[in-house]
């Protein structure tokens, strides 16, 4: 017989403990934990039960068959890029954002352009009503014969929903909202989305059928739910965008079948999201010239190159600690290099405010934006202006030297084509590549030489 006893979970890693507790061990979060019950016996098992008919032999790899499945494209080309090139059969994708930065919109969009290239749709929704979908169809002018819409939050029911459409590809909005009967807690619980991912994967890979599942976040930014959530599906993509801008960055975290940290990029607009072919001119566009602060740097996304202006300003603080705020860049790495900049260079940053912005929304984290980060600030102490045709690549070390950096022939070549015609550069990055024509580039060692050149001349 099946036996039931409780226990209390942490609905933001998970964490279980048999009695309650003010503050989590796990995650620090107070407050989380909730009672639970927990089957054991006969019933346990049926839930966790595998779906395959017997066990498997251990096979040389030698000897298994590579398999060539081919991709499923979408009608958007930014999102088969993050994908890796399409849509593979039998994976489990789970996508999160803010509510109404768009995570809906895309994916109705995307299955629009699957029914009109032939592919079967089943799109379920936990959330809104089919009157609701219909509307929003309307509005993008959806009306696709093999898109089918099904309102359904029991997670047995829409098992009977794939078998009876057997579609190509299936969405999930969201897995927060769907439910098992076995299990007793209440849905968004850490149970209920563990076991009903559990099972979505399972139809995928039995039945090669792709799954996209859209997931909330927490106001931390980070999917709600178990961490292990990330840990079952093939791919993790975020979508991003500040809500009082019209550009969505869907960025890849976690791709089994293709690269990580890819991004595409969109504009939401009245007739839905429409894709940004060249990003680069979108976040120059309005790029001051002749003011202090101000930089551009050339930053791989993934195996995109993408140049964004970096601001910072520079006050003397009316308090007695300064302050260090930074948007779109990590406000630990911001503090670091005005450290350099204060040992190294000698500029005393000690009583001064900071504020510092990646303009466009974009988030940057790769170590080839620290050049243009400490000339930003920088130009903005001394009040001296950079050369708007100039762009600032390098890594910064404590010591204040400048690193070499990755794909340096590809940051110049994307500089070129936006009409730059100067890229101050680390000096191990010359040579091995073809510099192009219509842009001079300077090698530096340091940061002190890179600020003579960039400021100086």
């Amino acid at each position: 017989m099946a036996k039931k006893k409780t226990k209390f979970m942490c609905q933001e890693c998970g964490y279980e403990t048999p009695k309650w507790l003010g503050k989590c061990p796990g995650c620090g979060a107070w407050n989380s934990f909730v009672e639970e019950f927990v089957i054991t016996g006969k019933a346990q098992s049926r839930s966790f039960a595998s779906s395959s008919s017997g066990p498997n032999k251990p096979e040389s790899i030698k000897n298994v068959a590579r398999g060539q499945e081919a991709r499923i494209p979408t009608s958007m080309k930014e999102f088969n890029r993050v994908l890796g090139g399409g849509i593979v059969p039998g994976s489990l994708i789970l996508i999160g954002g803010d509510p109404g930065i768009g995570k809906s919109t895309l994916l109705l969009q995307t299955s629009s352009g699957l029914a009109r290239s032939g592919q079967k749709v089943l799109y379920v929704t936990g959330e809104e009503s089919l009157k609701q979908i219909k509307l929003r169809a309307d509005r993008f002018n959806i009306d696709d014969e093999d898109l089918h819409v099904y309102a359904e939050t029991n997670l047995d029911f829409i098992e009977q929903a794939i078998d009876q459409t057997n579609p190509a590809v299936v969405i999930l909005d969201s897995i927060q909202t769907v439910f098992k009967e076995e299990v007793t807690s209440a849905p968004g619980s850490v149970s209920q989305v563990r076991e009903s991912t559990g099972q979505m994967m399972r139809i995928a890979k039995s039945k090669g059928i792709a799954i996209f599942i859209v997931g909330h976040v927490t106001k931390e930014g980070a999917i709600a739910g178990p961490r292990m959530l990330e840990h079952m599906v093939d791919a993790v993509l975020y979508f991003e965008g500040e809500r009082h801008h019209s550009y969505r960055i869907l960025r890849g975290v976690k791709n089994r079948f293709g690269s990580t940290n890819e991004i595409g990029i969109f504009e939401m607009k009245e007739e839905g999201l429409t894709e940004v072919a060249n990003p680069s001119e979108i976040f120059l566009e309005e790029r001051s010239r002749g003011v202090a602060g101000s930089t551009v740097v050339a930053s791989m996304e993934g195996t995109r190159t993408v140049l964004v202006e970096i601001q910072a300003l520079v006050s003397p603080t009316s308090f007695g600690n300064p302050r260090r705020m930074a948007t779109g860049l990590d406000h630990n790495r911001v503090s670091l290099l005005m450290a350099v900049l204060d040992k190294r260079v000698g500029m005393l940053l000690q009583n001064q405010d900071a504020y510092l912005k990646v303009t466009g929304g974009v988030k940057l984290d790769e170590p080839a934006i620290d050049l243009a980060v400490a000339v930003s600030i920088a130009s903005s102490f001394r009040d001296d202006e950079t050369r708007p045709t100039d762009v600032i690549i390098g890594e910064v070390g404590l010591t204040g030297e400048v690193r070499r950096v990755s794909r340096i022939d590809q940051r110049v070549n994307e500089c070129v084509k936006l009409g730059f015609k100067r890229a101050i550069i680390p000096k191990k990055n010359i040579g091995g590549w073809t510099i192009p024509d219509g842009i001079e580039v300077v090698g530096v060692s340091t940061v002190q030489e890179a600020l003579e050149y960039a400021l100086g001349g």
